[in-house]
C-alpha cells in the first residue's frame, strides 16, 4: 500500500515560482501589491503543483470564510415544493459560485430553529447573510443584528416601512398588481376579485394595495386571503364564487394560487377566459405555460433578484461595510421592474 503524496506547501510554490513565501501568500489571498508578472508566475506554480490553500489559515489572514448563510423563513416542505424558492436559490448560488463563495442553506420552521440559526450566525462560521420570505412577527432580523453580520434581505422589510437603511432587493409588487388589474379592466371586466398571498408578508400586502389602487373602494366580498400555495388558491376561489357567483375576473397573488383558482373554476363549470378571466403573478415557468389555459401573469425576475442580493452582499463584504454603516455604500433598497405577460387566461 503506497502512502499518498504530501500536500504542496506555500514554500514549495515559492521555490517553483522563484519568489518569497510572503509573495505567494499575498497572491493566494488576493492581496494587492504584487506586480503582475510575479503574480502570474505564482499562479502558474500553484496550477503545476496542485496547491490548495488551507482554508483555516487563509481565514486568519483575510478574516473571511468565503461562506454566506442563505436563510429562508419557511419550513422545508414549502421551500422544496415551491419553484419560486428554487429560482431564487439558483440565482444566489450562481453569483456566490462565480466569486468562489459557499452557500450555507438555513431553514426556519419554529422557535427552536430560530435559536439554532442565531447560535450558528453568532459562531462566526459565515461572512454575511441573505434572508428572504420573512413574516411580520419573525425574530430573525433582530437575531441577525445581534450577530453583527452584513445582511441583504429579499423583499421590502416590514419594519419602519423599509426606509431605515436596511439593505434589500424587492420587486415592484404594487406596480405589477396595478398593471394586472388595469389589464382586466381593459378587457371589460368589472367584478374583479383578488386572492391575496399571506398578509403577514410585505409582497402580499403590496399586491393587495396595488389592487385597491385601481379598484377604488373594492367590495370586501371580492377579496380572499390565500398563502401563496395552489391549495389555498383553490380554496379561496371556491369561497369567492360562493359569495359572488357573478364575478368575471380574478387577480391571484402568485401563479401557484392562480393555478389552484383555475382548478376550482373548471370544477364549477366556469370557462376561462369567457366567463372568468384570470391573471397571476411571477411568470413561473413551466407552471404559467402548462395551466389550462396558459396563464396571463406579471413577470418578475426571480433568479435575477437572487443574483442581485448576493452581489450587493459581496460588495459590502469587499468594502468591509458593517450593517450599521451601509448608508454610504450604495442604495439600501433596489426595486426591480415587472412586465405583464399575456397568454390565454385573460
Amino acid at each position: 500500500m503506497s502512502e499518498s503524496a504530501p500536500r504542496p506547501t506555500l514554500e514549495a510554490v515559492a521555490a517553483r515560482a522563484g519568489v518569497s513565501r510572503a509573495t505567494v501568500s499575498r497572491v493566494v489571498n488576493g492581496s494587492d501589491g504584487v506586480r503582475e508578472p510575479l503574480a502570474e508566475r505564482v499562479r502558474r506554480a500553484v496550477d503545476e503543483l496542485g496547491y490548495v490553500p488551507n482554508q483555516a489559515a487563509r481565514s486568519l489572514v483575510t478574516r473571511r470564510h468565503d461562506a454566506v448563510a442563505v436563510i429562508v423563513a419557511e419550513p422545508e416542505t414549502r421551500v422544496f415544493a415551491d419553484p419560486f424558492f428554487a429560482r431564487q436559490l439558483r440565482g444566489i448560488s450562481k453569483e456566490l459560485t462565480a466569486h468562489d463563495n459557499q452557500l450555507v442553506l438555513l431553514l426556519t420552521e419554529d422557535r427552536d430553529d430560530h435559536a439554532r440559526v442565531a447560535r450558528y450566525l453568532a459562531g462566526g462560521h459565515v461572512d454575511g447573510a441573505l434572508v428572504f420570505s420573512l413574516h411580520v412577527d419573525d425574530p430573525l432580523p433582530g437575531l441577525i443584528r445581534s450577530a453583527g453580520l452584513p445582511t441583504v434581505f429579499g423583499g421590502r422589510p416590514h419594519w419602519n416601512g423599509g426606509e431605515d437603511g436596511v439593505r434589500h432587493v424587492d420587486t415592484d409588487n404594487r406596480g405589477g398588481a396595478r398593471e394586472a388589474v388595469r389589464h382586466l379592466l381593459g378587457l371589460g371586466r368589472r367584478r374583479i376579485a383578488h386572492i391575496t398571498g399571506a398578509l403577514d408578508q410585505t409582497s402580499a400586502v403590496d399586491r393587495l394595495d396595488g389592487f385597491r389602487d385601481v379598484m377604488a373602494d373594492p367590495d370586501p366580498a371580492l377579496v380572499e386571503e390565500g398563502d401563496f400555495t395552489a391549495a389555498s388558491g383553490e380554496r379561496a376561489m371556491r369561497a369567492l364564487l360562493a359569495r359572488r357567483p357573478d364575478l368575471d375576473a380574478v387577480f391571484a397573488g402568485n401563479d401557484l394560487m392562480a393555478a389552484g383558482a383555475l382548478r376550482a373554476l373548471r370544477d364549477q363549470g366556469r370557462r376561462v377566459p369567457d366567463d372568468v378571466a384570470v391573471v397571476g403573478f411571477d411568470d413561473m415557468l413551466p407552471i404559467a405555460e402548462q395551466t389550462e389555459p396558459p396563464l396571463t401573469t406579471v413577470r418578475q425576475d426571480i433568479e435575477g433578484m437572487g443574483r442581485l442580493m448576493a452581489r450587493l452582499l459581496l460588495r459590502d463584504l469587499d468594502r468591509g461595510t458593517a450593517p450599521a454603516e451601509s448608508d454610504g455604500a450604495g442604495p439600501s433598497g433596489v426595486v426591480l421592474p415587472v412586465t405583464l405577460v399575456r397568454r390565454d387566461s385573460a
